[in-house]
């Protein structure tokens, strides 16, 4: 099994800005240096507490700061942005990191980005599958391009001067482009099913129950079977909440007491939920009434915390309910205690995963 990393990330309010995306940072390069396969980032243009506005500009910066982790989009979100614009950018990132690209792509799932960008009332899904359709056809076509949908279009035929080079998006450093991934959040999803069958991966999210990310797997075999591809465990990437320490105690506290970043975590995102009407996703049963739904069941239930043994434990055990994702992928949390923070990701990778992948290859 690889271990990677994806954070949205969700910060205090009223933490510095600077602080935040500078420890950010400091994760990603920690993650490369640790062996860390991947690592990934969310973006929100309007979310005080997920402060990263452009997962494009985030990475851009990493870009000559890691050697050997493959950075991901996680995830750029196609309603809120325009096809040439993610185009051009993303192929520019690809070159950067020359070819350590991921691209990570989601309708989004703000309400409040909707809005700003004047999409609350439109079909994001179908906005996404436009929009994602015209940036293969730039990548994979000539200019002047010519692309007419119901969201955009896209010519350069009235200025092009090929001469100059003007006129022209250019393609990426990866051919035909970078890997696709998607992040899957729903029961049953069948956007799962639609993204193995296009030859993409998906990220079953960190916030769904074992139950549900279970559902998962069956429907990427079946979008492999549809698009001939063969069914690869190792493509299947699974984010969980993870705390490690030491002692079990300290890991405890990190993880459960006010203050802790998993806490505040939940916290957001359980508000966000229950004011969306998606608690559901939280509820093992469908028929359990919202209000038995508290923040000490979905903590209880999501998050893995422990001495290494113990996650390493813990891990096999999820894995053994949920099916043979090849990949795990470390939710990133804020370092509200910075060393139990970065102490918490080195553990992982140094002690947990050797335990994980003994067992494994037992």
């Amino acid at each position: 099994m690889e271990l990677s990393f994806f954070t949205m990330p969700i910060h205090p309010l009223g933490k510095s800005v600077s602080q935040c995306l500078r420890e950010d940072r400091e994760a990603f390069i920690l993650a490369d240096k640790l062996g860390y396969a991947e690592a990934y980032c969310g973006e929100h243009t309007t979310d005080l507490a997920e402060n990263i506005t452009s997962t494009v500009a985030f990475l851009a910066s990493l870009a000559y700061e890691t050697k050997n982790i493959r950075l991901g989009t996680g995830t750029v979100n196609l309603p809120n942005s325009h096809p040439a614009r993610v185009a051009a950018e993303v192929a520019m990132l690809d070159h950067m990191l020359e070819g350590r690209l991921n691209f990570g792509i989601s309708p989004g799932g703000l309400m409040s980005d909707a809005e700003v960008f004047g999409n609350l009332e439109k079909d994001r899904n179908a906005m996404f599958v436009e929009c994602i359709n015209m940036v293969l056809k730039i990548w994979e076509s000539e200019a002047p391009y010519n692309l007419t949908g119901d969201y955009y279009s896209i010519t350069t035929e009235n200025t092009m001067m090929p001469e100059i080079g003007q006129g022209t998006i250019i393609a990426p450093y990866q051919k035909p482009h970078p890997p696709i991934v998607g992040t899957a959040v729903a029961p049953y999803s069948k956007g799962v099913t639609a993204m193995a069958a296009r030859g993409w991966d998906p990220i079953s999210a960190n916030f769904l129950l074992p139950k549900w990310v279970a559902t998962h797997w069956p429907n990427y075999c079946e979008g492999c079977e549809e698009g001939g591809r063969e069914i690869d465990p190792a493509n299947w990437r699974v984010a969980k909440n993870i705390c490690v320490a030491e002692d079990q105690e300290t890991a405890r506290r990190y993880a459960c007491d006010p203050g802790s970043p998993y806490v505040l975590y939940y916290s957001q995102l359980f508000t966000k939920l229950r004011k969306g009407g998606r608690l559901n996703l939280f509820k093992e049963d469908q028929e359990m009434p919202d209000d038995d739904v508290t923040l000490e069941y979905v903590l209880d239930r999501l998050v893995i915390f422990g001495d290494p043994s113990r996650v390493a434990e813990q891990i096999l055990e999820f894995r053994e309910e949920v099916g043979p994702f090849g990949t795990l992928v470390y939710a990133g949390h804020d370092w509200s205690d910075y060393e139990l923070g970065r102490q918490s990701m080195i553990l992982m990778a140094e002690q947990v995963m050797p335990k994980i992948n003994a067992a494994l290859g037992s």
